[in-house]
Protein backbone atom coordinates (compact mmCIF):
# COMPACT_ATOMS: atom_id res chain seq x y z
CA UNK A 1 0.00 0.00 0.00
CA UNK A 2 1.22 3.52 -0.76
CA UNK A 3 2.12 6.11 1.82
CA UNK A 4 -0.75 7.61 3.80
CA UNK A 5 -1.98 10.95 2.44
CA UNK A 6 -1.38 14.18 4.35
CA UNK A 7 -4.27 15.07 6.62
CA UNK A 8 -5.01 18.54 5.30
CA UNK A 9 -8.30 20.08 6.37
CA UNK A 10 -9.72 19.39 2.89
CA UNK A 11 -8.61 15.74 3.06
CA UNK A 12 -10.24 15.41 6.47
CA UNK A 13 -13.50 16.83 5.11
CA UNK A 14 -13.48 14.41 2.16
CA UNK A 15 -12.76 11.45 4.45
CA UNK A 16 -15.53 12.46 6.84
CA UNK A 17 -17.97 12.70 3.92
CA UNK A 18 -16.99 9.22 2.73
CA UNK A 19 -17.05 7.74 6.24
CA UNK A 20 -20.58 9.03 6.88
CA UNK A 21 -21.70 5.85 5.06
CA UNK A 22 -18.63 3.64 4.61
CA UNK A 23 -20.52 1.07 2.54
CA UNK A 24 -22.13 3.60 0.21
CA UNK A 25 -20.96 5.02 -3.08
CA UNK A 26 -20.76 8.72 -3.83
CA UNK A 27 -19.75 10.55 -6.98
CA UNK A 28 -17.44 13.54 -6.91
CA UNK A 29 -20.09 16.27 -6.77
CA UNK A 30 -21.87 14.55 -3.89
CA UNK A 31 -18.60 14.30 -1.97
CA UNK A 32 -17.82 17.95 -2.67
CA UNK A 33 -21.26 19.04 -1.51
CA UNK A 34 -21.05 16.94 1.68
CA UNK A 35 -17.53 18.25 2.38
CA UNK A 36 -18.29 21.84 1.41
CA UNK A 37 -15.51 21.82 -1.19
CA UNK A 38 -15.25 22.59 -4.89
CA UNK A 39 -14.66 19.89 -7.52
CA UNK A 40 -11.15 21.16 -8.26
CA UNK A 41 -10.22 20.44 -4.65
CA UNK A 42 -12.11 17.16 -4.21
CA UNK A 43 -10.90 15.23 -7.25
CA UNK A 44 -7.15 15.54 -6.58
CA UNK A 45 -7.78 14.39 -3.01
CA UNK A 46 -9.79 11.42 -4.24
CA UNK A 47 -6.96 10.52 -6.62
CA UNK A 48 -4.46 10.59 -3.73
CA UNK A 49 -6.77 8.52 -1.52
CA UNK A 50 -7.21 6.01 -4.32
CA UNK A 51 -3.43 5.81 -4.89
CA UNK A 52 -3.03 5.13 -1.15
CA UNK A 53 -5.57 2.29 -1.38
CA UNK A 54 -8.06 3.99 0.93
CA UNK A 55 -10.67 4.56 -1.79
CA UNK A 56 -11.69 2.70 -4.91
CA UNK A 57 -13.66 4.02 -7.83
CA UNK A 58 -15.71 2.78 -10.74
CA UNK A 59 -17.30 4.43 -13.73
CA UNK A 60 -21.06 4.31 -13.93
CA UNK A 61 -22.34 2.04 -16.69
CA UNK A 62 -24.64 4.49 -18.43
CA UNK A 63 -25.11 5.71 -21.97
CA UNK A 64 -24.48 9.48 -21.78
CA UNK A 65 -26.84 10.07 -24.73
CA UNK A 66 -29.70 8.31 -22.94
CA UNK A 67 -28.92 9.74 -19.49
CA UNK A 68 -28.44 13.25 -20.87
CA UNK A 69 -25.23 13.67 -18.87
CA UNK A 70 -21.73 12.23 -18.72
CA UNK A 71 -21.08 8.99 -16.84
CA UNK A 72 -20.26 9.52 -13.18
CA UNK A 73 -17.28 8.11 -11.34
CA UNK A 74 -18.39 6.59 -8.04
CA UNK A 75 -16.10 6.34 -5.00
CA UNK A 76 -16.25 4.07 -1.98
CA UNK A 77 -13.94 3.56 0.96
CA UNK A 78 -12.07 0.24 1.02
CA UNK A 79 -12.12 -1.91 4.16
CA UNK A 80 -8.49 -1.00 4.83
CA UNK A 81 -9.32 2.62 4.00
CA UNK A 82 -12.03 2.74 6.67
CA UNK A 83 -9.55 1.59 9.31
CA UNK A 84 -6.71 3.83 8.11
CA UNK A 85 -8.93 6.89 7.68
CA UNK A 86 -10.53 6.54 11.11
CA UNK A 87 -7.11 6.10 12.73
CA UNK A 88 -5.67 9.08 10.85
CA UNK A 89 -8.64 11.30 11.74
CA UNK A 90 -8.34 10.27 15.40
CA UNK A 91 -4.69 11.44 15.41
CA UNK A 92 -5.50 14.87 13.96
CA UNK A 93 -5.14 17.52 16.68
CA UNK A 94 -8.35 19.34 17.44
CA UNK A 95 -8.10 23.12 17.86
CA UNK A 96 -8.69 24.47 21.35
CA UNK A 97 -12.27 25.82 21.53
CA UNK A 98 -11.00 29.27 22.57
CA UNK A 99 -9.01 29.49 19.37
CA UNK A 100 -12.10 29.12 17.24
CA UNK A 101 -13.59 32.43 18.36
CA UNK A 102 -13.61 35.02 15.57
CA UNK A 103 -11.11 37.82 15.93
CA UNK A 104 -12.57 41.31 16.25
CA UNK A 105 -12.10 43.56 13.26
CA UNK A 106 -9.53 46.30 13.75
CA UNK A 107 -11.04 49.61 14.80
CA UNK A 108 -14.24 48.11 16.22
CA UNK A 109 -14.97 48.56 19.96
Amino acid sequence: MARAPRMTMATQLVLRALLADPTGELYGSEIGEAAGLMSGTVHPILARLEAAGWVQSRWEDVDPQVAGRPARRYYTVTGEGVQQARAALARVPRPHPGRLAPRPEPGLP
